[in-house]
């Protein structure tokens, strides 16, 4: 058994467990949203982050990168083991297929792992679901937790798409709209600076603060 598994935000960067290859490529008819809250690793339950999830949008495509594992059970197994620690505010997996540039016919992967989320506030406590832009760039500019900054993982997976020469239009509407925020934060003295940031950290959110606790044994790396 060989195990697959597809990137689609930090993954793509900073896979973070031990793989055999790396195909650059994309799946069908889902695209990328940044509607899942993150509390443990860019953020916190009281002022959750905003990090990746997928879509469905048939006809759509999202481009990221697949991870091979190979080397027998105990292998894949340590690599799944890590994954769903790190990726354990995704409360399904799907198994997809996974098609490399210029090879459009045919699948280069089959039955590849996705980690998503339910898009359903009431059966998963992790999706924000879809916001304004300035809304969503407000709390992307202002979040933080163990593994640094929302901005930052957002302007990392803007890179990470640049470089692999297939940029998403949304994550760059975004990050310029959270670089307009900073430019706000960046034109008055530090103490307004506080009281700026402050202000734009929404004092509520889709999901009550008090359900939203840490994955237990979650690791301290982007997710």
């Amino acid at each position: 058994m060989v195990l697959w598994v597809f990137g689609y935000g930090s993954l793509i960067w900073n896979p973070g467990f031990q793989y055999d290859e790396k195909l650059i490529g994309y799946i069908r008819d889902y695209n990328r949203v940044f509607d899942l809250a993150c509390i443990d690793h860019r953020g916190t339950p009281e002022h959750p982050a905003r990090t990746c999830t997928l879509e469905y949008n048939p006809g759509a495509v999202c481009w990221g990168a697949a991870f091979c594992v190979r080397g027998g059970p105990a292998k894949e197994r340590a690599a799944m083991e890590y994954l769903e620690r790190r990726e354990c505010e995704y409360d399904h997996k799907i198994l997809i297929d996974f098609y490399k540039e210029g090879e459009d016919l045919e699948p280069a992967v089959t039955g590849t792992i996705v980690f998503m989320s339910t898009p359903d506030k009431l059966s998963n406590k992790y999706y924000l679901g879809p916001a304004p832009l300035d809304v969503k760039a407000r709390q992307i500019a202002t979040a933080f937790g163990p593994c640094g900054n929302n901005r930052d993982y957002l302007f990392l997976l803007e890179k990470a798409l640049h470089d692999i020469v297939h940029e998403d239009d949304m994550v760059i509407e975004l990050a310029n709209e959270v670089r307009k925020v900073l430019g706000i934060l960046g034109s008055v003295g530090s103490k307004e600076k506080k009281m700026v940031a402050a202000a734009l950290i929404p004092m509520t959110s889709d999901i009550p603060s008090l359900q939203l606790r840490p994955c237990q044994e979650a690791v301290a790396i982007d997710s």
